[in-house]
């Protein structure tokens, strides 16, 4: 097949695409602007028959069940630090639940034989002709791709460049989250979950990492209309975190002063974005950047299925992309958007109001309220998947010379010497 597609982004959807392409035969580039794999992260889930098939049939099914978290159970309290309400560990951790990191990592090392990884750097211009998509990137690089695909987020550059300015895309939901490690001073063990303090539009959690007992995350959220703000300046970011839940009881205080001193701040609104069409042209999106929530609308889980679906429909449409991108967003745009449904609900769950803390306490602490959300939220994740066979029976994809040694090689020096695309 040999079509040149460039991928942009290295997180989930990014490394899942690739492989599955690879495996069909494409010839693929990945571009991440970090300078390697971006460690740390809260956990993600993976839940019901489609993610667990989609996650077996790509040959990750295994590796992920050996780095499992064992489910994130939470407990809420007051800024006393009385219990308030119990959350067993299926409630957010689903079948599977894997620190971002981790996942990140595996869905790498799995695509290593079959994609180019090009870090620190990022597309700056894209332009379409018959010819191809013409990319420049922000290194001085330039390269022309048969396809290009935006897999880079709920910010996505790709979006921007090759479908308009993010605001057209992407809503406010009303709150802003924020994550950090630090030491693990909680006393809580493995697999204990997290403990987390409600004050109105105010959630404060911290919890065990269960890669390292000496470290400890924490997760806060908080409701606010849309702040302004630079994305890549921590320090004033800390400032509105700490700002934001001045005065508040429990352990804040103590967790605020761990984030003065941290090297990493995931922090940004909670918000959704929604896109008419997946495709301009030669361009397609996948993920967040499509059709995406930043928390709670099951992101993870609909990336990689997306990932397998729309490597299939390009390999089975025999070069005709529009057919495949059409076929692509035909059998996954609602699928998408029921997953993403949940993301509208997250920044009220974990933050209310006065009155919205005592009802969904109240709710949830009854076991047959807890089995029905959990039920819902596997029949959500439900689709009929098309089987496009084993695209790497015949060993199609594989790069020359590629293979474990090769991975191994290319591996190691991830973050410190990316490679070109080629012409």
């Amino acid at each position: 097949m040999g079509e040149k597609v460039l991928i942009s982004g290295a997180s989930i959807a990014g490394p899942a695409l690739a492989y599955w392409l690879g495996r069909h035969g494409f010839d693929v580039t990945v571009v991440e602007l970090a300078p390697g794999l971006r460690e740390g992260g809260q956990a993600v889930d993976f839940r019901g028959d489609t993610h667990l098939t989609v996650l077996e049939r790509m040959g990750v099914l295994d590796a992920l069940r050996r780095i499992q978290t064992g489910g994130s159970p939470m407990v809420c309290v007051d800024e006393r630090g009385k219990t308030r309400l119990r959350l067993p560990a299926d409630f957010a951790g689903g079948d599977i639940e894997v620190l971002r990191g981790d996942l990140a990592r595996v869905l790498y090392e799995h695509s290593l034989p079959y994609a180019d990884y090009l870090f620190g750097d990022s597309v700056t211009e894209l332009r379409q002709d018959a010819d191809g998509v013409h990319v420049r990137f922000r290194s001085g690089r330039t390269g022309t791709f048969d396809l290009v695909v935006g897999a880079d987020g709920l910010h996505s550059t790709v979006r921007r460049l090759a479908f308009g300015p993010e605001d057209d895309y992407v809503s406010h939901l009303g709150y802003y989250a924020a994550t950090w490690s630090l030491p693990n001073h909680t006393g809580l063990g493995f697999g204990e979950g997290s403990v987390g303090v409600n004050v109105p539009g105010r959630f404060a959690s911290v919890g065990t990492d269960n890669r390292n007992p000496e470290t400890a995350r924490a997760f806060f959220v908080f409701a606010a209309d849309r702040l302004t703000y630079d994305r890549h300046d921590q320090e004033q970011q800390k400032a509105i975190v700490a700002e934001a839940f001045a005065g508040v009881g429990w352990d804040v205080p103590r967790l605020l002063e761990t984030l003065k001193g941290a090297d990493e701040l995931y922090f940004d609104s909670i918000s959704r974005s929604d896109v008419p069409r997946w495709s301009n042209g030669r361009v397609a999106l996948i993920g967040d950047a499509a059709c995406g929530a930043t928390i709670g609308g099951m992101g993870t889980g609909t990336a990689v299925v997306a990932a397998y679906v729309l490597a299939g429909e390009l390999a089975a449409a025999d070069g005709d992309h529009a057919l495949a991108f059409a076929r692509y967003e035909d059998l996954l745009r609602e699928y998408a958007q029921g997953c993403q449904k949940g993301g509208d609900r997250t920044g009220k769950f974990l933050a209310p109001g006065r009155l919205g803390i005592r009802i969904r306490n109240w709710m949830l602490s009854r076991p047959r309220v807890l089995d029905w959300m959990l039920e819902e939220g596997r029949k959500v994740t439900g689709i009929d998947l098309p089987d496009y066979g084993d695209p790497g029976a015949a060993g199609c994809g594989l790069r020359a010379g590629a293979g474990a040694g090769a991975g191994v090689e290319v591996g190691a020096g991830a973050s410190s010497a990316p490679r070109s695309p080629r012409p």
